[in-house]
């Protein structure tokens, strides 16, 4: 649970995140790729916690609330628990190669000018939203078309659609947003305002076809 992290534990994880390195005794050490942090975080729970700063919720590229289990998984949970450690069942499904493999292959996706435009629209409306204090940075602008590519293909596409971005759009964006005082009293969470956005926000219309002569 990274809120439980001190805040002298979370500034050298910032560190790792946005250098990809480490510093130990004054000396650093360059980390390998691929680099990745997956953290976990208890929304309710706050004694004992130290929430995260803005500049390092906004390295994390999306925020995904996992909810509660389907009742089948609980109760494969509840008969397995007891006679098994799940960690001693853990297996690999990829090694640092094939990640790197995945990485090139994504980069690769095709994202249109139009898709571009309307991320960039997108992140527009939340820095004039009433609702928020704090929109969203460029670099979340960046983590969301990386984020509708990895999307694209896992959908078996080589390009990217609007569709993509907005259905990564409130993992991706809401994180990173600060309501304001008004919005909080009024119960309207980023994840709202992100959603109604979605909806104002008209796609880019395509460029169109240059004439022949």
């Amino acid at each position: 649970e990274i809120n439980r992290a001190s805040p002298k534990t979370q500034s050298a994880l910032l560190e790792a995140m946005e250098e990809r390195q480490v510093s130990v005794d004054g000396t650093t050490y360059v980390l390998e790729t691929p680099f990745m942090v997956i953290a976990t975080q208890n929304p309710i729970e706050m004694e004992g916690t130290y929430p995260l700063p803005e500049a390092q919720r906004d390295r994390f590229t999306a925020r995904v609330s996992m909810g509660y289990p389907s009742p089948d998984a609980e109760l494969q949970m509840l008969s397995s628990h007891g006679s098994v450690e799940p960690i001693d069942d853990l297996e690999p499904v990829a090694d640092a190669l094939e990640v790197r493999k995945l990485i090139e292959i994504v980069r690769g996706i095709h994202v249109s000018t139009e898709v571009k435009q309307y991320v960039v629209d997108l992140l527009g409306a939340t820095r004039s939203s009433p609702d928020l204090r704090l929109g969203a940075s460029p670099r979340s602008g960046l983590q969301l078309v990386r984020a509708a590519r990895a999307y694209a293909a896992l959908e078996g596409r080589d390009y990217v659609l609007p569709d993509d971005v907005q259905a990564l759009a409130g993992s991706v964006l809401a994180h990173r947003l600060l309501p304001t005082a008004q919005a909080q009293v009024s119960r309207r969470t980023p994840e709202d305002v992100v959603a109604e956005l979605l909806e104002r926000t008209p796609l880019a219309a395509p460029a169109a076809a240059p004439r022949r002569r």
